[in-house]
């Protein structure tokens, strides 16, 4: 649903420091999304006039019958510090749902690896809470999360926990595993089969070892790329990624991450 829209604040803190989780209650029922798939997102509008282009961010989770969106996000710059400072009963100018997610159909019954750095966690929580309810009621299936982080502020752990295992890096080494969520993973699950598929969220640098990782664990795997988005439709083509294929409409090897992606496959583009 590429539609822009006010919605209400219906709560915002700060769970972390410089992280804040923020819930947008959707104001006409008409217009609420019938379905958000994880790995989604939504542009946000700053008000101030000088802030110019909306801010992207991925959809943490979505409550249908109560109309409720949640965004965690870091603040990191004009835009989000404006976010930041929102409270109940405050409104905000919002362009979705965009871009292609995680399909929680595909990944059913399957063993499911989630691999989210720093910010790239959010979006992977309504994802393992999809999986989990289908392994409950297929009975088959598993979701393992590494989650990393700079220090010992876990934000969303626990989530992560209702869901399966959990695996805590720290760059600082205060919590869990001293070091990156790739090297977390491949201390934990060695080369083989018992990981069937692979979900990714954070900077590229961790996409590239993840994406390695996963053909030595001979598992699927899609990535969610970050890239600056201006737009958020794909007319603005500001956020190309290079692709292993040609695209056979536009005969070139490129994708717009804002509505080919932000997940991908893989092994379908250039990391």
């Amino acid at each position: 649903m590429k539609t822009k829209q006010t919605l209400r604040v219906r709560s915002q803190k700060e769970i972390a420091d410089g992280i804040f989780d923020l819930r947008l209650q959707y104001t006409d029922r008409d217009r609420i999304p019938d379905n958000v798939l994880p790995g989604q997102f939504v542009n946000v509008y700053p008000r101030d006039a000088s802030a110019l282009l909306p801010r992207p961010i991925s959809i943490c989770g979505f409550e249908r019958q109560e109309g409720i969106l949640r965004l965690v996000y870091r603040r990191v710059g004009k835009g989000t510090a404006e976010f930041s400072r929102l409270a109940e009963g405050d409104f905000l100018d919002v362009l979705g749902i965009l871009g292609n997610g995680y399909d929680p159909a595909v990944l059913a019954g399957r063993n499911v690896l989630l691999i989210g750095g720093g910010i790239g966690a959010p979006p992977l929580l309504g994802l393992a809470k999809r999986l989990a309810a289908q392994e409950r009621q297929e009975g088959k299936g598993s979701v393992t999360s590494v989650l990393g982080y700079r220090t010992d502020d876990l934000f969303l752990k626990e989530e992560f926990e209702a869901c399966g295992r959990v695996i805590a890096a720290t760059d600082d080494g205060t919590a869990g595993f001293h070091g990156n969520v790739v090297s977390a993973a491949a201390a934990v699950f060695p080369a083989g089969g018992s990981i069937d598929a692979v979900c990714a969220c954070g900077p590229l640098p961790m996409l590239r070892g993840v994406k390695q990782l996963a053909r030595k664990l001979r598992a699927t795997c899609y990535v969610s790329l970050e890239e600056r988005m201006a737009c958020g439709v794909g007319a603005c083509l500001g956020c190309v990624t290079r692709t292993t294929g040609t695209d056979e409409h536009s005969h070139v090897r490129n994708a717009r991450v804002c509505t080919e992606g932000p997940v991908f496959n893989a092994e379908e583009v250039e990391l």
